[in-house]
C-alpha cells in the first residue's frame, strides 16, 4: 500500500511520539509498504538531507509556546488536497491532533481516503500544568471530536482503551508498543562513563531520562533521591534529557548529573549505566521509557499506570505504586535503593520481561490494520 504518514513531531525531536511515528514508518517500508511522511519543516532539516528515507512533504511550522522544544504544523489542507490528487495514498495514519492533523483528516475526508490516528499525548493533562486546568474539560473534548472523525484511534495499553471509550471516544484499537532490545542491553553498562559521575563500580546511579517539563512531575524524583541521599551520601542523580524545567531543577540542584539529549548507543550506555531508574509522570499515555529502561536492566519505580502496568510485575520485574501516592513512590525508590541484591534480581526479572517486544511485530499489526481500513473502505 501506499501509506501517508502525518505527524507534527518527527527525529531529531526527542519524544515518545517522534520515535515511536518514525518506528512505525520504518517497519512498514521494512514489509514492502511505500511510506509518505508529512510534517513540520524544522531548523534541523539541513543536516538530516544525506539520511533522508522517505517521501516526504514538509509544510510550515511554528514552536510551541512555552515549549521552543517542539512544533506544530500550520494548517495545509489545500497544499495536501493537491498532493493528494495527484498521488493518492490509500490509507493514513495520523498521529498528532494539531493544525497539521486536522488538515489531514479535512483532505482525507473530501477525497475519501480512510484514516486511523494515535492517541499518544495527554494534553487535556499537560493544560493544567501551564497554569490553565478550567480548560481541562474543553480540551478533551476537542480531542474527542477530533478522534472520532476517524475510522479508528489507536491507543498503546487496553487501560486506556477503556478509559477512552467509557468517554465516548468510538472505534478504539489497541497497537501495542515495542523496545529495541538490540539498543536497549544491560551489555552497554560503560564503567568509564560512571567514573566520569564519580561514581565506582558499587556507588548507586540513580537515572531519569524524559522531557524535563512541568508535567512529568520531576519534583517528586528529585524528593525520592534526596531521601536515598541521606543513607548513600555518595549516591548521584543523573538526568537525561532537555526541557523548559532543566534550568530550575539545575539551579536548585547544582549537584545533579544533566547528561542533556542522548540518542542512540550512547543514551543505551546512560540507560545501562545506572542502577536504579526512576520514573514520576502521571501524565502519559504510555511511557516509552519504562521499557527502554526494563530492556537495560535497570529496575523501574513507576506509577501503576501505561506502560508499568502493562509491562510491570511488582516486586519482580520493577516496583508499580499507586496512581500519585506520592509516599508510596518515595519509599519504593528508598527500599530499592538500599538493597543491591533486589535490583540486581528485578533488573535481570526485567530483561527478560521485554524480550519478546520487537518492533516487527508491533509494524507487522500496524500494517494489518491499515489494510483491514483500506479494505473496509474498499467493501
Amino acid at each position: 500500500m501506499r501509506v501517508a504518514i502525518v505527524t507534527e513531531t518527527w527525529p531529531p525531536e526527542v519524544n515518545g511520539v517522534a520515535l515511536t511515528v518514525q518506528s512505525l514508518a520504518r517497519g512498514l517500508v521494512r514489509l514492502g509498504h511505500e511510506v509518505e511522511v508529512i510534517r513540520p519543516r524544522s531548523p534541523q532539516d539541513a543536516d538530516l538531507l544525506s539520511a533522508n528515507e522517505f517521501d516526504e512533504l514538509l509544510v510550515g511550522g511554528a514552536a510551541l509556546p512555552r515549549y521552543p522544544g517542539l512544533r506544530f504544523g500550520l494548517p495545509s489542507q489545500s497544499r495536501l488536497l493537491r498532493r493528494w490528487r495527484n498521488a493518492r495514498p490509500q490509507v493514513m495514519y495520523v498521529a498528532t491532533e494539531g493544525p497539521l492533523g486536522h488538515s489531514a483528516l479535512a483532505a482525507g475526508r473530501k477525497l475519501g481516503i480512510p484514516a486511523c490516528t494515535g492517541f499518544h499525548t495527554r494534553f487535556d493533562d499537560f493544560i493544567g500544568h501551564y497554569g490553565f486546568p478550567w480548560l481541562t474539560p474543553l480540551v478533551f473534548a476537542g480531542m474527542r471530536r477530533f478522534h472520532n472523525r476517524a475510522a479508528a484511534t489507536l491507543v498503546p495499553t487496553a487501560e486506556l482503551a477503556t478509559f477512552l471509550e467509557k468517554n465516548r471516544f468510538r472505534n478504539v484499537r489497541v497497537l501495542r508498543r515495542a523496545v529495541d532490545t538490540e539498543l536497549f542491553h544491560p551489555a552497554r553498562r560503560d564503567l568509564q562513563l560512571r567514573a566520569r559521575w564519580g561514581l565506582d563500580h558499587d556507588q548507586l546511579a540513580v537515572v531519569h531520562v524524559g522531557r524535563l517539563a512541568a508535567e512529568k512531575n520531576l519534583n517528586l524524583a528529585v524528593r525520592a533521591f534526596r531521601q536515598i541521599q541521606a543513607t548513600q551520601p555518595e549516591a548521584r542523580f543523573v538526568i537525561v534529557g532537555d526541557g523548559p524545567e532543566r534550568a530550575r531543577i539545575a539551579e536548585a540542584n547544582p549537584d545533579f548529573i544533566f547528561a542533556g539529549l542522548r540518542r542512540g548507543k550512547d543514551l543505551a550506555c546512560h540507560y545501562a549505566s545506572g542502577d536504579l531508574f526512576l520514573f514520576p509522570s502521571t501524565t502519559e499515555t504510555f511511557g516509552n521509557v519504562t521499557l527502554e529502561a526494563m530492556a537495560s536492566g535497570v529496575p523501574v519505580v513507576a506509577f501503576d499506570y501505561g506502560a508499568a502496568r502493562e509491562h510491570i510485575v511488582d516486586q519482580h520485574t520493577g516496583c508499580r505504586v499507586p496512581l500519585a501516592n506520592q509516599h508510596a513512590f518515595i519509599h519504593a525508590a528508598i527500599a530499592l535503593a538500599d538493597d543491591s541484591a533486589a535490583r540486581n534480581r528485578i533488573g535481570h526479572a526485567a530483561r527478560l520481561g521485554v524480550s519478546a517486544l520487537s518492533p516487527e511485530s508491533v509494524s507487522t499489526s500496524f500494517a494489518d490494520l491499515l489494510v483491514s481500513l483500506d479494505q473496509e473502505k474498499a467493501a
